[in-house]
Formats: structure tokens, sequence, C-alpha cells
């Protein structure tokens, strides 16, 4: 029986609105757990990583806020994910901001890495999440991830991957991109990071495009690893997240890919982040993350 190790990460502080660190919860309540064993996969660990409330916290450095406790969570759930992998587990990560991220992918890259692989990522998003300290608008870390992975950004959270970068750009490719800053424009083309817009999913067909960006993120990998913003999807269908961006992902091309990622047996790891449950309807936003991830896990219509 396949098993995965479910973590719940409740931290807000990349973020520059309150409320993520409940998305777990939410996602829970939405009939996560059932979900997953109605698919035969067992729930072999169900963790839990809190931080302090940012009321409790100072900042630190503006452009890079609460950089020593995101270091210190993100360095504790790389070990929990890496810990899983070693144990034949599959790591469904649940956020929180999307800075989590940093912790997920760093832990599932060490891994590969001591043996010789490297890993794919398809970053499904309405941003590109490439700011760095040096041209981040907000100092809001939950906008810096996908940099720090590649490389860039403060120098704390870059180190937890070791040696080298825990992704290639080659290897990553990022969907629903509709709000990006000057400076993450620039790191695109610099860094031949490919972004799928909204606007080349319309012109083009989200099918093509996915299937194109599957095809990159395995070319020259062991497997992929999906991460989640749920602001990716239009807000009309998940009103409860982070930072809202309308002309998003409809619930079809939502789950569209995350079909096409399980499809290809050679799923490393899921995570879904920025879940808002202060401004969701019904939790409307959290049964839409049980529905994506299990047609992650290889829920199918047919």
């Amino acid at each position: 029986m396949r098993s995965i190790v479910i973590g719940n990460v409740h931290m807000d502080l990349g973020a520059g609105r309150r409320g993520v660190d409940m998305g777990p919860s939410a996602i829970h309540l939405a009939g996560l757990k059932a979900g997953v064993e109605s698919l035969g996969i067992s729930v072999a660990d169900n963790f839990a990583l809190g931080v302090r409330s940012q009321e409790m916290l100072e900042p630190g450095d503006e452009k890079a806020r609460f950089l020593t406790e995101i270091t210190q969570v993100c360095g504790r759930l790389a070990d929990r994910v890496e810990a899983a992998l070693e144990q034949g587990r599959l790591p469904v990560v649940l956020g929180g901001d999307h800075s989590v991220a940093i912790g997920t992918i760093t832990g599932i890259s060490r891994y590969w890495k001591k043996r010789g692989k490297r890993i794919g990522v398809l970053w499904v998003d309405a941003h590109t999440d490439i700011n760095t300290p040096e041209t981040s608008p907000t100092g809001n870390i939950h906008g810096m991830p996908l940099a720090v992975l590649l490389g860039h950004g403060p120098k704390e959270l870059v180190a937890l991957a070791g040696d080298t970068p825990a992704l290639d750009p080659r290897h990553v490719c990022v969907i629903g991109a509709r709000d990006v800053d000057e400076g993450e424009r620039r790191f695109v083309k610099e860094n031949g990071l490919r972004v799928y817009a909204m606007s080349e999913l319309d012109e083009r067909g989200t099918a093509v495009c996915v299937r194109e960006a599957v095809d990159r993120c395995l070319d020259g990998t062991v497997g992929i690893h999906l991460s989640f913003d749920l602001d990716g999807v239009d807000p009309q269908h998940a009103p409860g997240v982070g930072t809202a961006v309308q002309g998003g992902l409809d619930l079809r091309e939502s789950h569209l890919i995350c079909e096409k990622v399980a499809a290809t047996g050679k799923v490393l790891g899921v995570e879904m982040m920025e879940l808002n449950p202060v401004i969701d309807s019904e939790n409307r936003t959290g049964k839409l993350a049980v529905w994506l991830i299990l047609s992650a896990l290889g829920k199918t219509i047919l």
C-alpha cells in the first residue's frame, strides 16, 4: 500500500496578510484524510510545525521580514520531508504561506541529490515568487521562495539545500502567472526560467502548455514535485487565499494540472499553499484544496 506523510505548517510569517497559518486545519476539516484513504493510500504520519505569532516577534530586516523564524521552520520541515522519503513515504505538505516551499523542496532535493538525481518542480501560482530582498517591494518572504530554491536571496535560506541550489531553472516551470514584479521579469530573462502566464494558456490552450511544462520538469530529472499556491486559481473559485488576483485558472484547468502530474507516475511530493480561512466562504477553498490534492495523488474521473 502507498503511504504518505502529511506535514501541517502553521506559519504566516512570510505573508503580508494574517490567516494562512490556519490553512492546514481548514484542509483537514474539508476531509483530506478520508479522501486519501479512499484512494487506498495510508497516512503514515500527520505532523505539525508552528511558530510564534507575528505579535510576539520582531520582523527584523524589513527587506526579509521574519527571516530567522522562517529559516528555522523551513530547516525543520526539510529534515522531516527528507526523513519521510528515507522511509519510502510521499510528503504532502499543507501551508501556510508559500515560503514553506523552501523547506518542502529543500528536503526533497537533498534526498535525491544524495542519490545523484535532480528533481523537477511545477509551480502553480499567480506570482512567480522570484523576488529577492533587493527587488521585493514588500520584504515578505512568501514572494521569494522560488528564487531561494534556485540559489538567490537570503544566504541562510539558500544554505539549507547544501553546497548547490535545490533547483536548476531548466527543471522548473511556473504556471498561471499574472502578477509579476519588474525585478522578477529581469530574473526570468536572465536565468531562463520557463513561465506560462495566463495569457499564454489562453492563447495556446492550457492542455498544450501543461503537457510542455510537465515534459520540461521531467527532462533530466527523477520526477516532479507539485507546488500549488491556491491563488493560482481564480478567486471566484478560490476566494480564501492570501493574495488573490483576478483572471486565474478555472476548476477544470486546475484539475487538469494535478491529473497530468499524477499521470506521470513520478510524483515526488505535493504541497498546497496560501489557504486563508479567514476570508474564505464556507470552506470552499479548503474543499477545493482537498480535491486538487487527491487528483495529484491519482484520483481520476473514470
